[in-house]
């Protein structure tokens, strides 16, 4: 064969390797799959189990009427959830691949529209809007975190997996059976009102010291200091001591509601600050 038949022949053949190169699909990459233990931003993910997500959720009374934020979502399913019974949602997760998997899984579930990613440091996170906060961090996340959950307004329902900010008991508790083996309590913490200080009154003072939901303090009236503990669920406030029972609701500098003190019928009740 001349030689230009052979260039020929050879510069064929290599046209048609390029073109199948070209037409070849690459080979697919294997899709993101998260791993337990796997590092994060100062956390590491380990999920929770789908009953204590769902038992979260329940404590909360999370409704369509919600906005629900998840700090260090992971694979985004507290907020799949909460978007499944009706509420807007919103995940903030540091790892890009979590964030990429979560959109999906959403996608799939059919609440796309309702619960959304975003990819960041849940530290920076503005949280201000959330009604509720559906957690599983550890406790040096959750301290860091504390002054914000603090800062929102009295009533946030706050829901977390197992562990909590230092010194601050829950207001509600639950254990999941079943076949939920770990990582398996439930916990509930509402945003009390801030209430630390002294309050006049009609006839003397009420002054509470404040230690977040539970209050101590002394009511004087006519004349006589009466010592009272108790709590707050929210902006509702509830003291007794001595037989003196004081119940009212806070907004801000001001509390309005009723004091019994010993038998006597409850009369009105308020106080300013």
């Amino acid at each position: 064969m001349r030689r230009e038949s052979v260039l020929a022949v050879v510069f064929v053949l290599l046209a048609l390797a390029s073109a199948g190169a070209q037409t070849t699909p690459a080979a697919e990459q294997k899709p993101f799959e998260p791993t337990v233990g796997q590092s994060g931003k100062d956390v590491v993910w380990v999920p929770t189990p789908q009953a204590v997500v769902e038992k979260m959720l329940d404590m909360a009374k999370v409704t369509p009427q919600d906005f629900v934020m998840d700090l260090g979502s992971g694979d985004g399913r507290n907020i799949i959830a909460a978007a499944k019974r009706g509420a807007n949602a919103v995940g903030v997760e540091f790892n890009h691949d979590m964030v990429e998997l979560s959109r999906r899984s959403a996608a799939a579930a059919g609440v796309a529209d309702r619960a959304k990613f975003v990819e960041g440091d849940m530290y920076e996170a503005d949280i201000s809007k959330a009604t509720v906060l559906a957690l599983f961090l550890l406790p040096h996340n959750l301290n860091k975190l504390t002054p914000k959950f603090l800062a929102l307004p009295p009533g946030t329902r706050i829901v977390g997996n197992t562990f909590a900010p230092e010194g601050w008991a829950a207001d509600e508790t639950e254990q999941v059976g079943g076949e939920c083996a770990s990582w398996c309590t439930s916990l509930l913490w509402i945003v009390p009102a801030k209430v630390d200080g002294t309050w006049k009154t009609a006839d003397g003072q009420l002054v509470l010291k404040q230690d977040f939901q539970m209050v101590s303090g002394t009511v004087t009236a006519g004349g006589k200091t009466t010592e009272v503990s108790g709590r707050l669920r929210g902006d509702m406030l509830t003291l007794n001591g001595s037989g003196a029972e004081l119940t009212g609701r806070v907004a801000g500098n001001r509390i309005e509601g009723s004091m019994k003190n010993g038998g006597t019928a409850a009369s009105q009740f308020s106080a300013t600050r």
